[in-house]
Formats: structure tokens, sequence, C-alpha cells
């Protein structure tokens, strides 16, 4: 790992030190961070788990507050760190990382405001995505970047795909609505939406269903068609993988200015924001 030049500014090598610790998983001190990180991380999820059940809430209630508030503070200490060890915290605190790093301690101040807001403390569970990145498998953060890459790709086409399917939804909630009427269930357009939803992704829940005969053909036509719905969104996203497949592997390197990850395993330079690797 290449770290950050010494620059003129203050505390630039505390920061360097700060941030090859935090962010990066090569070297054993960084490593023993990120192994601790999780371990914090898996007893603060278990904690909310186990909150949640009444008999033992009731029991141990205040206990394990105080154990979540303790939790909340170490998180909360390691956020600002990270913060301050990257170069540009704005573009940290909106990556998904940075995003999801805020999220795991917002919920207990807001219990302050909103009773029960801690139990949203599970998405804590996300962070725990940095195994692989811990556990130096580059093999599996490159598959999730072709998966990521893939899904950007085929964020347009699937828009697209959506707005008729939303379209087809509409005009046979509101045939729906015309054909069965109050009497089948169908008492407004949108709940012929719901509906109409409900049968074209197959879920089929059967609290409504229409009895006249041309509502059934129709109903039937719509449950056929939804095969075929399924599977469009299932091809595209395959063939953008197989076409993400096909650029440089990356590695578990983690930009010093910008923290993106993601880079090819020959790159010098981030290509997000152009800082030195």
């Amino acid at each position: 790992m290449t770290s950050r030049h010494s620059d003129a500014r203050p505390n630039s090598q505390l920061r360097d030190r700060l941030h090859e610790v935090i962010f990066e998983a090569d070297t054993p001190a960084g490593k023993a961070f990120d192994v601790a990180l999780l371990i914090f991380i898996l007893l603060s999820v278990l904690t909310v788990m186990i909150e949640s059940v009444e008999s033992i809430a009731l029991q141990y209630g205040p206990a394990l507050r105080v154990i979540e508030w303790i939790f909340t503070g170490i998180f909360t200490i390691e956020y600002a760190l990270r913060l301050y060890s990257v170069d540009r915290p704005a573009r940290y605190a909106g990556s998904f990382f940075g995003i999801v790093d805020l999220l795991s301690i917002l919920p207990t101040f807001l219990s302050l405001i909103f009773e029960g807001a801690q139990s949203l403390l599970i998405i804590r569970g996300l962070r725990l995505l940095r195994i692989f990145r811990v556990l130096k498998l580059a093999h599996f953060v490159g598959e999730a970047t072709i998966l990521a890459r893939a899904l950007s790709a085929s964020r347009p086409k699937i828009t697209v795909f959506l707005i008729a399917v939303l379209n087809i939804t509409a005009i046979t909630g509101a045939l729906m609505y015309l054909i069965e009427g109050e009497d089948a269930g169908f008492t407004n357009i949108p709940l012929g939406m719901y509906w109409a939803i409900v049968t074209v992704t197959t879920v089929g829940y059967g609290d409504i269903a229409p009895i006249t005969p041309i509502g059934q053909i129709l109903a039937s036509l719509l449950m056929v068609m939804g095969y075929g719905i399924i599977a469009v969104p299932t091809g595209i996203v395959t063939s953008e993988i197989v076409q993400a497949a096909k650029d440089k592997p990356v590695s578990t390197q983690c930009c010093p200015v910008c923290s993106a990850e993601g880079h090819d395993v020959d790159a010098v330079h981030c290509k997000y924001c152009g800082g030195r690797l």
C-alpha cells in the first residue's frame, strides 16, 4: 500500500497514519482495527436483537440501553476519525459506507426523541460488508464491483421497463374496475392497480379476485405475461454482468483522498478524484 505524501498542513502525518489504520486492511494495525470493528458491530447488532425480546427487555432493558450507548459512542468516534483522516470528508460522507456509518449511529440519538427508534440500529449489519476487505477476499470485492457496475449500467433499461410495467398495471387496474366493479372488491382504480401488481408479479395474495368470465380471462393473460415480465430484468442485468466481467480486475486498495474503492490493481491514481494511491 502506498500512503499519501507528507504535506505542509499540520497533523498531516497523524492523518496519514489514521487513514492507514482505519481504511486499509493490508497492514497489521489496519487489519486489527477492522477485526475489532467487526466484533463491535456483531455485538451491537446482537444487543439490538436481544432487546426486542420483551421478556429480556423487561429484565435487562436498562443494561442493554447502556451497552447500546457505549457502542454508539465508539462508532461515533470512529465516524469522526474517518471524516478527519480523509482529504474530502464530504465525499466520504456521501459514499455508500459513509451513509451506512452515519445511519448506524443516528437511531440511538433519535431514540431520545422518538421511542423505539433504536430498533433501526439493525442497519449496522450492513457494515459487516467490510469483512471482504478485512479478510483480503479481493476476488469477492471484484465480483461485488462487477455486480455494481452491471446494476448501474442496467438502470436506464430497467427504468424504461418499469415504466412500461406501471402503464400495464394502470390500464389493467382500470379495466378490472370497469369489468368487476365493487361486487368483486374492485372499489376503485388504485385497488385495481394493486391487484394487477400482485398478479403480474405472480405473488397472488388472493385478497381480491375477479369473478366474471371476462375478468378471469384478463387475469389469466396478466398471469402468463407475468412470467415474461420477471425474466426481462434478469436478462438485462445478466447481459450487463457479462460485459462488466470483461473489465480489469480490481484491488481492495482505498483512495486516501476520497476513500473510494474498486480501482484497477495497477492503478496509480484514483479514477474518481485523481488522488494518488
